[in-house]
């Protein structure tokens, strides 16, 4: 049970590593690259995004993490509260806050803006990147803290585990 634990928790750092990263990098590089571009260039460049992410990599990672994770707490707690066992479960909780936002704000920001149309055809794209970009941005932020948290909270686990 202990080399499952311990499996099962390097997975779940791993794949929460993968899924903070992409959150971050566009925190850091691509929302940041996009902000320089016409309106109508962003709007057809997250569109693209928004279609290219959906795709068995991301989804690896996306919920493999949250699977991960779970399966971690669930071989840890049946051997009793194990001192590894508080930052798993605290680190679930920052990863599934970080998938409400997703699902809650940054997906349907993205809808709205697929829902917008083809930006040739869109007659106010300043509106339409303005109720779009300020919010998903934020709360993109947010996502990348949250999954950072849980990665750090993660490594922690592993620590512990290896230490008991």
């Amino acid at each position: 049970m202990d080399t499952a634990q311990g499996l099962a928790l390097i997975a779940a750092t791993v794949t929460t590593g993968l899924v903070s990263g992409l959150f971050y990098g566009y925190a850091c590089s691509v929302m940041l690259a996009l902000r320089g571009t016409a309106d109508r260039t962003f709007i057809e460049m997250m569109q693209r995004i928004n279609v290219a992410i959906l795709n068995g990599w991301f989804v690896l990672g996306y919920v493999g993490a949250l699977l991960f994770t779970v399966v971690a707490l669930g071989l840890q707690l049946a051997d009793g509260w194990t001192d590894a066992a508080g930052p798993t479960v605290a680190a679930l909780v920052c990863y599934l806050a970080a998938m409400a936002v997703t699902s809650r704000v940054n997906i349907p920001l993205n809808n709205a803006l697929e829902k917008a149309g083809p930006p040739e055809r869109i007659t106010e794209p300043h509106t339409v990147r303005r109720h779009f970009e300020g919010p998903w941005v934020r709360w993109n932020v947010v996502r990348a803290v949250l999954c950072s948290g849980a990665l750090v909270l993660l490594c922690w686990s592993l620590i512990l585990h290896g230490a008991g």
